[in-house]
């Protein structure tokens, strides 16, 4: 989620940074709700649909919810509106239980806001001030310093893994996992001097599936809880920057590789904001049957792998790029269509 929202930034600079001369800050709103907000609904859908595969022990308020409640849920889901503590369906007390990754989502829309009404305005100098003290949140939660008292004394896992409730704590873990990456995501696109290697897709790739692959270090000793904090706190003040950095540096020229990276920038977000389900459905089956066989479980892992492809393309071909398509018409050419006949008055 952290190398997401630093992308993220990078991209909204990148795509946005030279268009406010041209477009107004509901301009802006109306093409960001219009790229994401169709997802959220399909999101929520899939999370309906696959909602009560889930029941497990882990997941103890699942078998207690109904229907109704679920329905509910969902259309709360669907105005970003997070849900309080009171009502958890899931029991993992999330803002968002039907689908679990729209609180990143929710923080996203709040850094699209708080970058198209002040933000943007900053400059360079100014930009680079908030990211310097955005890192001061990021090494303060990494390495467990509390400096400001919203951590607390129970929380002491040196790790970023949280930011899906709206308690004290775990909304200090929400703001400070976004604010760093995604305004430092903005600063790299600023800055316009990205980090050219030969061959650098494939680096990214490989420094990216070795960094998420990679387990929890240092063991459970609390006493060695410092040194996960301190590998994370780096990845994401260093590392993902430099990959985002050395993705845009690169450049492809080979066909097929630029169509296969098409095709991934175009399945990146459905395939974020539709797997989740498939991952509580996987959790309960592995929780339902502990004593599977090995082989079972890497036929069940493969096929929610290939499930959660085929569903995310399938929600990008048939459903996103189409509503898109249309709202885009409805919305944003309507509007030109009105300033040219108030021109030509």
């Amino acid at each position: 989620m952290d190398f997401f929202f630093v992308l993220s930034g990078f991209v909204i600079g990148y795509a946005y940074d030279d268009r406010w001369n041209r477009m107004t800050t509901w301009d802006f709103f109306k093409r960001r709700l219009i790229r994401l907000h169709p997802m959220v609904i399909m999101g929520g859908l899939i999370g309906v649909i696959f909602f009560y595969f889930g029941d497990n022990p882990a997941f103890p308020l699942i078998h207690q919810t109904s229907w109704i409640t679920l329905l509910l849920m969902f259309l709360l889901g669907c105005t970003m509106i997070p849900a309080s503590k009171s009502m958890d369906i899931r029991g993992w007390e999330e803002t968002y239980p039907v689908n679990g990754p729209q609180w990143s989502l929710m923080l996203e829309y709040c850094a699209n806001i708080l970058y198209a009404t002040v933000i943007r305005h900053f400059n360079k100098l100014a930009l680079g001030i908030f990211v310097a003290a955005s890192a001061i949140l990021t090494i303060d939660l990494g390495m467990n310093l509390d400096l400001f008292g919203f951590i607390g004394d129970s929380y002491s896992a040196n790790t970023f893994i949280g930011g899906w409730g709206i308690e004290g704590r775990q909304l200090y873990i929400g703001i400070t996992r976004l604010c760093y990456p995604f305004f430092c995501g903005l600063l790299i696109s600023r800055m316009g001097k990205f980090v050219t290697v030969r061959g650098g897709f494939w680096w990214c790739a490989l420094i990216i599936a070795i960094v998420l692959c990679m387990p929890r270090i240092g063991g459970t000793a609390h006493e060695n809880f410092w040194m996960n904090g301190l590998y994370e706190t780096l990845c994401i003040l260093i590392l993902f920057p430099l990959v985002v950095s050395m993705g845009a540096g690169s450049r492809i020229s080979d066909p097929k590789s630029q169509k296969v990276c098409e095709l991934l920038g175009r399945i990146s977000y459905p395939l974020y904001i539709t797997h989740y389900p498939l991952v509580y459905m996987q959790m309960a089956w592995v929780i339902n049957h502990k004593d599977a066989p090995l082989s079972m479980h890497i036929f069940i892992s493969v096929c929610v792998f290939l499930l959660a492809i085929a569903m995310a393309f399938s929600a990008m071909s048939l459903y996103d790029e189409p509503v898109r398509e249309w709202l885009k018409e409805r919305i944003l050419k309507k509007k030109k269509t009105v300033a040219a006949k108030v021109n030509l008055e």
